[in-house]
């Protein structure tokens, strides 16, 4: 395992990440007896997750990744990218879900047109994307980068440990991919508003009680517009209409 790797993994294992899947999962309709497909799974946190009471399908093109990968509960992982998603069957799942994954994706509205033909009628598509704005904050709060977040500001590059460069995309992109009459953005909400701003606190991010006032903070802020536009990440769920 390179150091980039074993990095990534120590921290998807600290508190700042265990409260981004927490408020990932509160936000998705309640998923029971589904077939769900992961795309782009990673370590396969979320669909070792959602396996435990479903069906679970996941794609991941990075083997390295793959052998670290998280399986308590089964489900059948398959080593690819759009290639593999191609051979998947029309209107077969239930809930189709790619976190962090576009931003390093060539042919996104390829990929996406993929999701919608493997979804079922009154299927949910679950993105999870960066927000630009979100990064600045990071920037400026968290890291103290001054020359950074000015950089951001005037349309600079950004890079993600161990994924690499990030290719962000926005709401506008989104609409040249939504273009079907049965397709609707049903839901915007932001993830990591406030829990990674302050860099002072790190200790007592460890403690449960501070993380379940965070995520009570959190998932208030969550749909409130003023601050889903400056949250790290933003949350699109996406419906298939019959």
């Amino acid at each position: 395992m390179n150091d980039e790797l074993k990095m990534y993994i120590e921290n998807t294992q600290k508190p700042w990440w265990i409260l981004f899947y927490r408020a990932l999962w509160e936000q998705l309709p309640k998923l029971s007896n589904s077939k769900i497909l992961d795309f782009g799974s990673g370590l396969g946190i979320t669909a070792n997750h959602f396996a435990s009471n479903n069906e679970v399908i996941a794609i991941e093109p990075n083997v390295e990744m793959l052998q670290e990968r998280i399986c308590e509960n089964s489900y059948h992982q398959i080593i690819g990218n759009i290639e593999q998603l191609k051979e998947l069957q029309d209107n077969s799942f239930d809930a189709v879900m790619c976190h962090n994954v576009l931003e390093y994706a060539e042919g996104r509205k390829e990929i996406f047109k993929e999701f919608l033909r493997v979804l079922k009628p009154n299927g949910i598509i679950s993105i999870v994307k960066h927000n630009h704005n979100g990064r600045i904050m990071q920037k400026i709060a968290f890291e103290n980068n001054l020359e950074q977040a000015i950089s951001l500001l005037n349309g600079g590059e950004n890079s993600a440990a161990f994924f690499g460069q990030i290719n962000y995309y926005d709401f506008d992109d989104m609409a040249d991919w939504i273009d079907g009459k049965n397709i609707s953005i049903e839901k915007v909400l932001g993830i990591r508003t406030f829990y990674a701003l302050n860099a002072s606190i790190n200790e007592i991010r460890f403690d449960t009680v501070w993380q379940d006032k965070m995520f009570e903070l959190e998932m208030k802020a969550s749909d409130i517009d003023d601050f889903k536009n400056i949250s790290f990440f933003n949350h699109i769920l996406i419906r298939k209409h019959s």
